[in-house]
């Protein structure tokens, strides 16, 4: 080690030229795992999450907002007239993560170990198939199935996540929790070619989630302004077609902060999250 850190002498100047480069390689191999271990220690932002998980799991209003959403879904399916359950197949279609199933619990423990979320501590949570039901989403769920309404699951989880899902949902009694109701992300992060895929056969009566991608493409990789522009063009939607369930905890409406920008470093995520509040 001493030969890496003192000059060299009375040696051959090529070894001295190796030595030189070894050691600039372990240097850089130094900074390579400092970088990664501060990314995945990141404590801004492990720090901007731990209200939003409060948020969901400890705030009553949280609960209300769902409870609404779901009391608002049932109403809906109760005003289909009869002939519609007639004369087409009705299907639902909704997504699952902070829409049915409640994840919360996998992102404390992050905070709580001081680790922040990546594709591994995703699939060893989910593989445990310990979320529990979103405040409401049971009873409509198995209402709307009462009826006679398909259940549609459209999921950018992962193929191989399917049987650890239908586990899950299983436990609570929730409907069509089978592989044919399982729409998971194969390849693309976009939902369209799937809910084609349900439409094709279905009249789909609802759309359900937490992300505003899970309704339309339209919502895919837009800036903030777009965002607000195509939802203001859908406002007959929410609440009749369209139902959303709140999620303050991630969602395309982050990603939208930093223009999609997912690599930034935490002081520059810092800098452009107080660049953007509207102060008066």
């Amino acid at each position: 080690m001493s030969l890496l850190l003192q000059p060299c002498h009375n040696i051959d100047p090529q070894f001295t030229q190796y030595l030189t480069m070894l050691r600039n390689l372990l240097t850089a191999i130094a900074i390579s795992v400092s970088l990664t271990s501060i990314a995945q220690h990141d404590p801004i932002h492990i720090n901007l999450k731990e209200n939003p998980v409060l948020f969901h799991q400890t705030a009553a209003e949280y609960r209300a907002l769902c409870y609404q959403a779901f009391n608002l879904a049932t109403l809906r399916v109760k005003e289909l007239p009869k002939k519609e359950f007639k004369k087409n197949k009705l299907a639902i279609i909704t997504d699952i993560d902070e829409t049915i199933l409640d994840n919360s619990y996998s992102e404390a423990q992050l905070i709580k170990e001081g680790r922040s979320y990546s594709s591994e501590s995703w699939l060893e949570w989910t593989n445990k198939s310990a979320a529990t039901p979103v405040p409401g989403a049971k009873d409509f769920l198995q209402y709307a199935a009462s009826r006679g309404i398909e259940i549609f699951y459209i999921s950018n989880r992962k193929t191989i996540e399917v049987n650890s899902t239908i586990i899950n949902l299983k436990k609570y009694n929730l409907p069509f929790a089978d592989t044919a109701h399982m729409l998971f992300k194969a390849k693309e992060d976009t939902k369209k070619a799937r809910r084609q895929q349900v439409m094709s056969e279905y009249k789909v009566v609802l759309l359900m989630g937490d992300n505003l991608n899970d309704f339309s493409e339209v919502f895919e990789s837009g800036n903030i302004e777009a965002r607000f522009t195509l939802t203001d063009a859908a406002k007959d939607d929410w609440g009749r077609k369209f139902i959303v369930i709140p999620n303050c905890i991630y969602g395309e409406w982050e990603s939208a902060i930093y223009n999609y920008q997912k690599n930034l470093p935490a002081g520059q995520k810092q800098n452009i999250r107080f660049n953007t509040l509207k102060g008066h």
